[in-house]
């Protein structure tokens, strides 16, 4: 479930009505800097879309008209998000787009949640600053492998992040486990050498305090 603290809400945004014209527009985006910004309808609720500086640039050499409607040169109107959109549909709406509208319960236009915001989190739900080293371990796709190797770990220590991904072309996973400052080197290679016996491969350990 999406987070509301990672969202910036409509009173901290700069917005435009469907009603500014591309001149309006074009002013905003250059005082302020930012790339895009969304686009209300008049009662300032409602989520119509995007408008990009790019695309304004872009109109207005082509020699098109600037007193316009913003709505001309309307983006991104299907990309937006429920307050209780679960991560994944954040991952596949978001993609490269700037920042993604969040509605709420109505409908209504709440707020954005940024691509920066988003990195942000996930980096921090990496523990880096509490991590001493990141094992970057390979294994056969099984539903026995997680478990397993969570387990084996938990003999030496405590596991402060673990992300899988799945290679499915080549039936493996790819996990990485982040263990804390306390493991030292010896305690690491202990660790690695116990999961090679098991049968994981550890192509890569990366050490976090060196960063």
């Amino acid at each position: 479930m999406l987070l509301k603290s990672l969202i910036q809400p409509k009173a901290q945004l700069t917005t435009v009505k469907e009603s500014t014209t591309l001149a309006q527009a074009l002013t905003i985006l250059e005082d302020t800097g930012y790339r895009c910004v969304p686009i209300l309808d008049r009662s300032g609720q409602i989520f119509r879309g995007n408008i990009y500086k790019l695309h304004l640039y872009r109109h207005k050499a082509r020699g098109g008209a600037m007193d316009i409607p913003v709505t001309h040169l309307l983006k991104n109107a299907t990309k937006f998000i429920p307050l209780d959109a679960p991560f994944f549909k954040v991952f596949f709406t978001i993609k490269d787009l700037p920042y993604i509208a969040v509605l709420d319960q109505q409908n209504y236009f709440y707020g954005i949640l940024t691509h920066n915001h988003l990195m942000t989190f996930l980096a921090q739900s990496w523990n880096i600053n509490r991590g001493g080293f990141v094992l970057n371990i390979t294994a056969t796709q099984t539903q026995e492998t997680l478990p397993s190797l969570t387990k084996l770990i938990s003999r030496y220590t405590t596991i402060i992040n673990c992300m899988t991904f799945n290679l499915t072309q080549q039936q493996k996973q790819q996990i990485l486990i982040t263990l804390p400052t306390s493991v030292t080197p010896e305690m690491l290679q202990k660790i690695i050498d116990h999961l090679q016996r098991k049968g994981f491969l550890v192509p890569v350990v990366e050490d976090l305090r060196t960063e």
